[in-house]
């Protein structure tokens, strides 16, 4: 797959997603509005979507339905913008910007934009569970997303690397194994749920089958390589171009592959779990052609 066609196949993805967040980002009349609107705000507010992307590419891939691929992927999308929400909260990291705009509870008071957390989390699972989410699957596939994306998004997934993370601030001699933890979990889980929500809605439901570890394999190694990308970002991105300030992880007091391996180091890493992303998944040959070129395309992003 040549560059063009990438990017033709990403923006084809990407504007059925917007369209769909559009959708379930729709403001009520109603005397609780404004949690809505905190809800539309960060929901609508930018962003690669590589989680949805990923969802539906992956079902793609596998023979899966698209627009039920776009509908679970855009599920998963507000529980990951609803982890964004909460991350930037005085409590959390404190952050002002979140993609070149005020985050959440700059814009709106501090108790509506947890709330507005609360709310997309909460929407999540109401888009899976309500009868008329998808066209195409089972009741049993429903409920097997569910349970990948509650996995995911819960202490043994995004929650408990966020955990580790806090408990690591300013923690000298933080080994490897530990770092690379704290990120399958907080960043990678997501992502690898992301994946397999894809597969299963393209009928790849045995966990023991050599496809559905093949996925995973690609997720997980995916996932991390995004994770190493933002820690060499952090250091020596472009504030303009990342729409955060730089250098944030180093005030915080955070553990990185930067500060562990250095910048040299960190893109060693960088490119070996994205080789290792690509080779899982040969076993789909052309099909899977799109994501091994997206795995390749995060490798150099500048954001």
């Amino acid at each position: 797959m040549s560059r063009t066609e990438l990017e033709t196949e990403l923006k084809r993805i990407t504007e059925a997603v917007n369209s769909k967040l559009e959708e379930i980002a729709r403001v009520p009349d109603v005397p609780e509005k404004s949690v809505y609107e905190a809800m539309r705000y960060s929901l609508l507010a930018g962003g690669k979507r590589l989680r949805p992307v990923l969802t539906a590419a992956a079902a793609v891939m596998t023979g899966g339905d698209f627009d039920d691929a776009v509908t679970a992927g855009c599920a998963l999308e507000c529980v990951h913008t609803y982890s964004l929400i909460h991350d930037d909260l005085p409590c959390m990291d404190d952050d002002d910007l979140r993609r070149g705009k005020p985050t959440c509870h700059k814009v709106f008071p501090e108790n509506i934009a947890l709330l507005a957390g609360d709310g997309l989390l909460t929407k999540a699972f109401e888009i899976i569970s309500a009868p008329d989410s998808f066209k195409t699957l089972s009741a049993e596939t429903v409920n097997k997303l569910a349970l990948c994306l509650s996995r995911a998004a819960g202490c043994g997934g995004m929650i408990g690397g966020q955990v580790i993370d806090l408990e690591s601030e300013n923690m000298e001699n933080i080994s490897a194994e530990r770092l690379t933890l704290m990120h399958r979990k907080k960043t990678g889980a997501m992502i690898e749920a992301a994946a397999l929500m894809g597969a299963l809605i393209g009928g790849i439901t045995d966990e023991n089958s050599g496809e559905y570890k093949a996925i995973s394999d690609y997720a997980m190694n995916l996932g991390l390589a995004f994770q190493i990308k933002d820690d060499i970002l952090d250091v020596v991105g472009d504030e303009n171009v990342l729409g955060k300030p730089v250098g944030s992880d180093e005030q915080q007091g955070k553990n990185t592959f930067v500060t562990l391996l250095g910048i040299s180091g960190a893109e060693e890493r960088l490119k070996k779990c994205t080789a290792d992303a690509i080779g899982a998944i040969e076993i789909f040959g052309e099909k899977g052609a799109f994501l091994r070129e997206l795995a390749r395309k995060l490798v150099s992003r500048d954001n």
